[in-house]
């Protein structure tokens, strides 16, 4: 999966929290959210003269929320965990958070597990001019 597969495969699965997200899906839409949102607190900074969380950025911080919880739990899913790790670490501080460090960056399970069929082997993404084009 590429960069542009992966960003247009989060936006469609923005709010599905069953399957599985391969490690590129996972890391390709976190590298796309940290770029978004450095560019929009760049541009709050210098078009507003805010610093921090102002509007621009704000936008697209929750905008992005929904799509990273969702593709986070599918990615562990795919190490074949509970999403619930998830809210644990939210809840917590500590060590939890270098235990998913360590998931996020394994490799998936091969073939299926019990939250579906390996996501490498069942790439559904459509090809980028049927996407641009709207004829998926």
């Amino acid at each position: 999966m590429n960069f542009y597969e992966a960003i247009v495969s989060c936006f469609r699965n923005y709010a599905t929290f069953s399957g599985r997200a391969p490690r590129s899906e996972f890391w390709f839409f976190s590298l796309f959210s940290v770029i978004a949102l450095v560019l929009m607190m760049t541009i709050d900074a210098k078009v507003l003269a805010q610093r921090g969380w102002s509007p621009l950025s704000l936008a697209v911080g929750v905008t992005l929320l929904l799509p990273f919880l969702a593709v986070s739990v599918r990615r562990l899913h795919d190490v074949d965990r509970n999403g619930l790790w998830l809210l644990v670490s939210i809840c917590s501080n500590g060590l939890i958070h270098i235990v998913l460090l360590v998931w996020y960056c394994t490799e998936g399970t091969a073939g299926e597990n019990r939250y579906g069929p390996d996501p490498l082997t069942n790439c559904h993404v459509a090809p980028s001019s049927s996407l641009v084009l709207g004829l998926r």
